[in-house]
């Protein structure tokens, strides 16, 4: 029986003949226990590191194109302020901002105003939490232009004009802005709507000396 030394304790087992192609031998140590070579231990540690990494370097996902924007609702052509009387006075009714073909459509119905002319304007906000309707700051500015008339060429976006009441204190309103906007940086939506106690001058910075505020309300979008 054929026994051959190995450095490391281990024998090759008598008459042991190489495994397939790989020439694996088996292996028998002093206690007679078969091990695998260790030439065959160095090829299953290549083979679990070839699939740890194979594992580990999965295909990745080829990147897509953003998909377009898409809008997020239907299209803001009407909104509407109900005017509400600040403290001390009776003013109510409603302005309607209607969208046309280049131009807002501003209509108002009121009641409850002095006779004569009252200005009133779109202000920087909607907010009617104060009794005397200062929360809803001054004029809606954007651009920071100086104050004028409705029809000036350079005016706030806010700046209506007046509004005129009879004897009954009736005031009705129907005119087309071209420079009010349901959308975009001179949105009127979420400002707040004054009416005044007395007439703009449409000169005087910053406000036309209309005076005290009557009424309040805040534009919303309307159906």
């Amino acid at each position: 029986m054929l026994r051959i030394s190995a450095s490391n304790g281990w024998q090759v087992a008598s008459g042991a003949q190489p495994i397939g192609k790989t020439k694996r031998y088996k292996f028998v140590n002093k206690k007679g226990e078969e091990m695998l070579s260790s030439t065959c231990k160095t090829c299953f540690g290549i083979v679990a590191m070839v699939v740890l990494f194979g594992c580990d370097q999965s295909p990745q996902e080829p990147q897509r194109e953003p998909s377009p924007s898409t809008p997020t609702g239907p299209a803001i052509n009407k909104a509407m302020a109900v005017i509400y009387p600040t403290i001390g006075n009776t003013v109510r009714g409603t302005i309607s901002f209607s969208k046309g073909d280049g131009h807002i459509q501003v209509v108002a119905n009121l009641t409850g105003l002095p006779a004569g002319e009252h200005g009133f304007h779109i202000h920087q906000y909607g907010d009617a939490s104060t009794p005397d309707g200062t929360s809803a700051g001054g004029h809606f500015n954007p651009a920071d232009k100086s104050h004028s008339g409705p029809d000036s060429e350079e005016r706030h976006v806010g700046d209506l004009g007046n509004i005129s009441a009879n004897e009954n204190g009736v005031a009705t309103l129907d005119r087309n802005d071209t420079l009010l906007s349901l959308d975009g940086p001179n949105s009127i939506l979420g400002r707040g709507v004054i009416i005044h106690a007395g007439a703009d001058d449409l000169t005087s910075q910053p406000t036309g000396a209309a005076g005290a505020r009557l009424g309040i309300g805040v534009i919303g979008v309307a159906k």
